[in-house]
């Protein structure tokens, strides 16, 4: 089961919601259990699972290089080329790395086998364990202006006999769209704030167009309206828990602590998540509470 946590916007508590059920989804039974943190450009969920780091290695998209000795400026890898990563000048061409999505074209339509490709790094990927849980994130390089190759070097590290939670860059941008894409569920976090409605609402549509199902968790609850509830009835979209305001979430946040076993009154709420969605995956249905819990 693959199950990505998105929001429309930031700081809506996606990554607390993420690292909590991923932990507790570990603890059930023998199931294993893996956390991929795909907000490449800001990723934190290790500050809370505080995993050991076994392996990292650099992620490449592959870049094309101009021999101008074989060139003859015909303007066709400029042609073909959709993101403008390439100019045709008098004195050869020049090549945009940052702007090149690696699709090859270029190589492929020179007549001349004038063009080759080297990678360019993108960032890196980290991989490890936490309480047996396991854990893999991505870091983009600075001044990187393309998220989604190395979301997609995070994805591919994920071992296939896994459950999976996965944690979503915030909005409804590509980069969200490249890390939900393959999800069997996916859980929109939002606050109850006219800015959170607004952006749940870009974020629902978001989900709609790509046929994921779907269902919302409003954490901070009591803190605004209820206008995310009153949306959410009216669309029919599964309002899956209500983590309620508490003072001491955020004290346990600001020093990287874990909700779930720092006030296991809260666990219910996480539980709540992990129950409705293993209420709607048919294929699987999994517990909810550690062995020995009530």
């Amino acid at each position: 089961m693959i199950v990505a946590v998105a929001s429309g916007k930031g700081g809506t508590g996606k990554t607390t919601v993420a690292t909590n059920i991923a932990l507790m989804m570990s603890r059930v039974g023998d199931r294993k259990v893996f956390y991929a943190d795909c907000d490449v450009e800001a990723p934190n969920g290790h500050i809370f699972l505080k995993p050991r780091i076994d392996e990292d290695w650099s992620a490449n998209v592959l870049v094309p290089v101009i021999d101008h000795q074989t060139c003859d400026r015909c303007g066709k890898c400029q042609e073909i080329c959709q993101y403008n990563a390439l100019a045709v000048l008098d004195t050869g061409v020049m090549v945009f790395s940052e702007l090149c999505h690696g699709c090859g074209g270029c190589s492929l339509v020179c007549p001349l086998d004038a063009v080759s490709e080297r990678p360019r790094s993108v960032g890196k990927v980290r991989r490890g364990h936490s309480q047996g849980l396991g854990f893999v994130s991505g870091s983009l390089r600075i001044g990187e202006p393309m998220a989604v190759p190395l979301i997609r070097a995070v994805k591919k590290a994920i071992p296939d006999d896994v459950d999976v939670v996965i944690d979503a860059p915030p909005g409804a941008s590509c980069p969200v769209v490249e890390t939900v894409e393959g999800a069997d569920f996916v859980v929109l976090v939002t606050e109850p704030t006219p800015f959170g409605l607004n952006d749940l609402i870009i974020a629902v549509e978001t989900m709609r167009q790509l046929g994921l199902p779907f269902g919302v968790v409003v954490n901070r609850a009591g803190s605004g309206d209820d206008r995310v509830e009153e949306y959410c009835s009216r669309e029919n979209i599964p309002l899956l828990a209500a983590i309620p305001q508490d003072r001491r979430v955020a004290e346990a946040y600001s020093h990287g602590g874990m909700i779930c076993d720092e006030l296991p009154e809260l666990r219910k709420y996480f539980d709540e998540i992990i129950a409705a969605i293993a209420a709607r995956d048919s294929h699987r249905p999994v517990e909810t509470r550690e062995k020995g819990s009530l």
